[in-house]
């Protein structure tokens, strides 16, 4: 493929051409070997995958459809037939003019009811391959958003897999459409095949030359799909580019630094740049489009008037008489469509069953990488929950994110982990949670590996609450239920979880209290400030612990960084009051103040353990920690003691 041209705008927004990979790559150069004979050749494969995803879905309406084509097909070839007895009668017959009329009256009336039943057929078939169609579409998305929900988190985390995840997202749409295209593929191969048959009875010199008007007219569609395939895939990034700037424009998040830093004029411009190249491109390939069908038009043209010079020679030598020709035009112009129709539907078959394969291959390896299902029940009682030289290495890094960590939990204790970015402790806190398996080392609650244990009763047990905790696009009530969705609850139950949050305010002063929907992309609907969503959040905590009764861990990760000082400090006090005799709590945070009371810290380097103990007695060991607690105790001390760059000096010019 040629590379695609890069307009100045690109280039200087984007630094060349930008590969928003969306699968298109899977299937370079897919369609640009698909002759006429391989197409044909492909189609008993791809129409057996579409009707065995419709067989699965929907049998009556698959059968229903299948006898309604059929249907057609028989009745398009009787209608010939009909058609032929009303030219025999019209042209070919005796006596007068009346007497010719009366004879051909069978004929019409013949025609006439075929096509009531022809068409009562393809409304039949309309309204059933209309509730085939959904329920596939369906059944796809539910198997993809099935398999996406039960993959490991270290799939997700995975680029490659992530980008298939991108990928099968269309294969559902295709499966549906390529219901549509196999019902309009089967429509025109009876019908193919019932011309094709009343021709071969008229005259056999027929048949070959159908082939020959369709043959252009396959060509020229198979030879736009494939230029217009190429140009997409060369211009595919530039399009989406053109887009990212549109979203951009538009988007809430960059409306303030849109109008103060006048970048809304500057990417307008470079959008308009963009556009008008892609105009050019388009030019060039309605311009390539004309003349490829002028062509297959012009050949087309001429294979039917071969046709019809054909059929003149039988007339003028007697091998045909007038009706028969007659009855051979129709045909002919018929069957010349199914045909056309034919290649046309194959084609877009083809298309269409790239994204379904896809949606197979994602299927496939989404089995290959689920949680598995079933394990060792987890104990109701659990003393403690011991990590033991856990070792992690994610494989786009060259060192581990950790590196031999040992730490334990035990239950009604408020462990704290501390460290600087990259040191590791996200990764820990998925470990704890079940979410990473540890690769070197094990994970043990109370004596029992994790490794053996049922994974969902593991999640069960563990309660998060995060800095980037989902804010869920559903009312106040289920956005603090929804930490344990399984479990029905009224406002009333509800309610002890807002007042421990502190959140009672925000619910009081929301229009519908704890019903009102919060998502600002809804109308009536009311967004909440990023540190009343953390009271949020910390009342969905405090309902997921509240109603687990089996010994479990709360993992709170940056829990008060949208919060006010007096803010934090109350809700770190009720953060470390969830501790009880059943559950455990860890606390990672960089609010050195938080960690203080802390039954015991730990301090990660590096992905490695550096150092642990209580507050006390990592102040007096005067290491890491000390460092860390002293740098953000000096942002509090007296003003006087706080160095403050030296002002410039301003020399007076007189």
């Amino acid at each position: 493929m040629a590379e695609p041209q890069v307009s100045d705008a690109e280039q200087e927004l984007f630094g060349g051409p930008l590969r928003y990979d969306m699968g298109w790559s899977q299937h370079e150069h897919a369609t640009l070997d698909l002759t006429m004979l391989s197409a044909l050749r492909a189609m008993p494969a791809l129409v057996g995958a579409a009707l065995r995803m419709a067989w699965n879905a929907d049998r009556r309406a698959l059968i229903a459809v299948a006898v309604s084509e059929i249907g057609q097909g028989v009745a398009a070839a009787v209608g010939l037939l009909a058609i032929n007895s009303v030219m025999h009668a019209l042209l070919g017959g005796t006596g007068n003019a009346t007497e010719r009329l009366h004879a051909l009256l069978p004929g019409l009336l013949a025609a006439a009811a075929i096509a009531v039943v022809n068409s009562a057929l393809a409304g039949w078939s309309t309204a059933r391959a209309g509730r085939l169609e959904p329920v596939v579409e369906r059944i796809a998305t539910t198997q993809y958003l099935a398999a996406a929900v039960s993959v490991e988190l270290e799939a997700i985390d995975d680029p490659d897999f992530r980008r298939l995840v991108d990928i099968a997202q269309y294969g559902p749409a295709s499966a549906r459409r390529m219901i549509g295209v196999c019902v309009s593929a089967l429509n025109s191969s009876i019908s193919l095949m019932a011309t094709a048959s009343v021709l071969t009875v008229l005259h056999p010199a027929l048949l070959p030359l159908l082939i020959l008007i369709a043959a252009p007219r396959g060509w020229g569609a198979m030879r736009v799909a494939q230029e217009r395939y190429v140009s997409v895939m060369s211009w595919i990034e530039h399009v989406r580019a053109s887009r990212l700037i549109g979203n951009l424009l538009t988007e809430r998040t960059a409306a303030q630094e849109v109008r103060i830093h006048a970048v809304g004029g500057f990417l307008l411009n470079r959008y308009r740049r963009m556009a008008e190249s892609a105009e050019t491109e388009q030019e060039r390939l309605a311009s390539s489009k004309a003349l490829t069908e002028w062509f297959a038009a012009a050949l087309s043209g001429l294979a039917m008037a071969a046709t019809y010079g054909t059929m003149f020679w039988l007339i003028t030598s007697g091998r045909m008489s007038l009706a028969v020709a007659g009855t051979a035009v129709i045909a002919v112009r018929s069957g010349s469509a199914s045909l056309g129709a034919l290649v046309m539907n194959v084609n877009q078959l083809h298309e269409e069953s790239l994204y379904v394969r896809d949606h197979s291959r994602f299927l496939t390896q989404a089995a290959q990488r689920a949680i598995p299902l079933g394990g060792t029940t987890v104990p109701d009682r659990v003393e403690h929950i011991v990590l033991d030289q856990v070792t992690y290495s994610y494989p786009d890094r060259e060192s581990p994110a950790l590196d031999g960590v040992s730490l334990t939990l035990p239950m009604g204790s408020v462990t704290a982990v501390v460290g600087e970015n990259g040191s590791g402790k996200s990764t820990l806190m998925k470990v704890l949670s079940g979410l990473l398996l540890p690769q070197g080392g094990t994970l043990r609650w109370g004596d029992a590996d994790i490794a053996g244990l049922d994974r969902a009763q593991v999640f069960e047990r563990v309660a998060l609450l995060t800095q980037d905790f989902q804010r869920w696009p559903v009312t106040a009530a289920m956005n603090i239920r929804i930490g344990r969705p399984a479990h029905i609850a009224s406002l009333e139950e509800l309610q002890p979880s807002v007042d421990y949050a502190g959140a009672g305010p925000i619910v009081a002063k929301l229009p519908d209290g704890l019903q009102s929907l919060l998502a600002r992309m809804f109308r009536g609907a009311i967004e909440l400030s990023g540190g009343e969503w953390q009271k949020v959040g910390l009342a969905r905590t405090h309902w997921r612990s509240s109603t687990s009764q089996a010994d479990s861990v709360l993992i709170v990760d940056e829990p008060t960084s949208a919060l006010d000082p007096e803010a934090e400090i109350e809700a770190f006090d009720r953060i470390r009051r969830l501790a009880a005799p059943h559950r455990a709590v860890v606390l990672v945070t960089h609010r050195m103040s938080g960690v203080r009371h802390a039954d015991r810290i730990y301090v990660l380097h590096r992905g490695r353990l550096a150092e642990e103990g209580s507050h006390d007695e990592l102040m007096a060991a005067r290491g890491r920690y000390a460092a860390m607690f002293d740098a953000q105790a000096a942002q509090y001390a007296p003003t006087g003691s706080i160095p403050h760059p030296t002002s410039p000096t301003v020399t007076d010019s007189a």
